[in-house]
């Protein structure tokens, strides 16, 4: 019968064709050996070149890159962004950018370092770039960093918010002028024109806080009264226990922040202490609009009276107003931007917002709290008017015993 004929024939066939690839496969396999182990001995010996100023082949430069690509553009499939348009957020991701990421990238008016561009591979210059590139993908990029290259992950993973603000920061970036960026980048600063080096320039920096001041009012500004509505919190009058116990939690990583964390990882102890002091004794600064009154009649109710049948305590018991003794770890919150307390409180409700021994109070209350509930409080508590905090020696002792709300 022709069909059993057919199948023995095509058994032969196969046979074959496995016994004539067995010879071809050994070899490819031989092969494969000599070359790992001449490419192992290479490396043994020495001699392959691993300087910077060596660059890469073409090719190899072209794989990379295009791994990376492609890594990026699948790893960072469903990713959604949220509206990158906001003032605020921009001028957030400019603050960073300009101490963490322009001495590699470059920016509007500001070229790459010098010591950059003997990198292997060299560091790109943004601006071009970024319009080749999704939200989803910069996000990616910013959070997790790039292997092989001096692009470095976020270091607060859990701050994806900060990490979108550098994004929106970077979409803006291609179209900005040198002068916007200097103003949101610089603040007050923007100004300044170089100086010429003399004894009497030099003089201020006999000051050790001058420096390391003119930093942090870039975002904080100098009244202390930070700058945006809402992208960097208020500081004058807080009372400087509070202010040295952050600095300090965002310097051992208790408290997240991308942005932070590094800046006060860098703080020896005195230059934390002197800045605590410093904007512990400005005046306070409001600079918020009131919110509509039936919003400022349930944020006061929820702070004078908390939410009881949730077990959510009266924010007043700890942040005020009253006038009773208050532990100065717990901040001054009235006359606060409405938009960074509402960030915060959505920090503590994800278990995202770390900081001194108190934090935890503060966990377990956020989660009870709706999402209009947080808005009304925010709204409540920057309508009031903001107090400075007493001279330290009026307030009670940090390490005094206070109630904890349960």
């Amino acid at each position: 019968m022709p069909f059993p004929s057919a199948r023995r024939l095509l058994r032969r066939w196969l046979r074959w064709l496995t016994g004539a690839w067995k010879p071809v496969l050994a070899t490819v396999a031989l092969l494969g050996a000599l070359a790992g182990l001449g490419g192992f001995a290479l490396v043994s010996l020495g001699l392959v070149s691993i300087s910077a100023s060596s660059g890469h082949w073409p090719a190899t430069a072209w794989l990379l890159h295009y791994a990376m690509r492609r890594a990026v553009h699948t790893q960072s499939m469903g990713i959604e962004a949220p509206p990158l348009d906001d003032p605020a957020l921009v001028l957030k991701g400019a603050g960073h950018y300009h101490t963490g990421c322009v001495a590699c990238h470059g920016g509007p008016g500001q070229q790459q370092s010098l010591i950059v561009r003997q990198m292997t591979p060299e560091p790109p210059l943004l601006a071009p770039r970024i319009a080749h590139w999704e939200a989803r993908e910069l996000f990616w990029i910013v959070r997790n960093g790039v292997k092989f290259t001096a692009m470095p992950a976020w270091p607060a993973r859990q701050r994806e918010d900060e990490v979108w603000a550098l994004v929106a920061f970077l979409q803006a970036m291609p179209t900005m002028s040198t002068e916007r960026y200097r103003q949101l980048a610089l603040g007050e600063r923007a100004g300044e024109t170089a100086r010429p080096v003399t004894p009497d320039h030099l003089r201020p920096l006999q000051d050790p806080l001058e420096p390391v001041l003119a930093n942090c009012n870039r975002c904080h500004a100098a009244d202390g009264g930070g700058r945006g509505e809402g992208a960097f919190p208020r500081l004058a009058g807080q009372s400087e226990a509070y202010l040295l116990g952050t600095l300090q939690a965002y310097a051992r990583g208790q408290r997240h922040s991308g942005i932070m964390q590094p800046i006060a990882a860098g703080l020896e102890p005195e230059m934390m202490q002197a800045l605590a002091s410093h904007y512990a004794g400005l005046p306070a600064v409001a600079r918020t609009d009131a919110p509509a009154p039936a919003t400022l009649a349930e944020g006061q109710a929820l702070a004078e009276r908390g939410v009881p049948e949730r077990g959510v305590p009266s924010c007043a018991q700890c942040h005020g107003p009253k006038a009773g003794p208050r532990n100065p770890m717990y901040p001054r919150i009235a006359g606060q931007y409405a938009r960074y307390l509402k960030q915060q409180l959505e920090l503590f409700t994800a278990g995202q917002r770390g900081g001194s021994e108190y934090a935890q109070v503060m966990h377990s209350a956020a989660r009870r709290l709706t999402p209009g509930q947080i808005q009304a409080l925010a709204d409540y508590y920057a309508s009031l008017p903001p107090q400075s905090a007493p001279a330290l020696a009026d307030e009670p002792s940090a390490a005094a015993p206070f109630p904890v709300p349960r």
